[in-house]
């Protein structure tokens, strides 16, 4: 899946555009809830060998919030990993070059999307 696919599917899904939140850095982008603000999403390139590779050139990434259980399951697969800059428990980082079908980086996306959406959780805006 490219970058662009990815944002193209969040804005049809949940009408939401990439925010580019961060100082001097104009490629890594979040991708947030409307209403909350709240984050289910960032995209951004990292060196691969921040990924375990034996490489040091940048590769297109995206971390998303998901099932730890799932987690410890996807991450024994090709272009998973866990989580490079977030929490590594509740936090998956996909390749999007790296082999993933599109049907799965989505259906993650919408887990992640789901499982960040407060307003779904108790009234109080229960803990994640």
């Amino acid at each position: 899946m490219t970058r662009e696919a990815l944002f193209s599917y969040v804005k049809k899904a949940y009408g939401v555009e990439p925010d580019f939140p961060f100082d001097r850095d104009f490629e890594s982008a979040v991708l947030r809830h409307k209403d909350t603000r709240k984050w289910f999403a960032l995209a951004m390139y990292v060196r691969a060998d921040r990924l375990g590779q034996d490489d040091e050139k940048f590769i297109g990434v995206v971390t998303m919030k998901c099932e730890p259980m799932l987690i410890d399951t996807l991450i024994k697969r090709d272009g998973y990993h866990r989580a490079y800059h977030m929490n590594k428990t509740q936090w998956l980082t996909i390749e999007l070059a790296g082999g993933v079908p599109d049907e799965e980086i989505k259906d993650l996306i919408d887990l992640s999307y789901h499982l960040t959406d407060k307003s779904k959780k108790d009234g109080a805006g229960g803990e994640d």
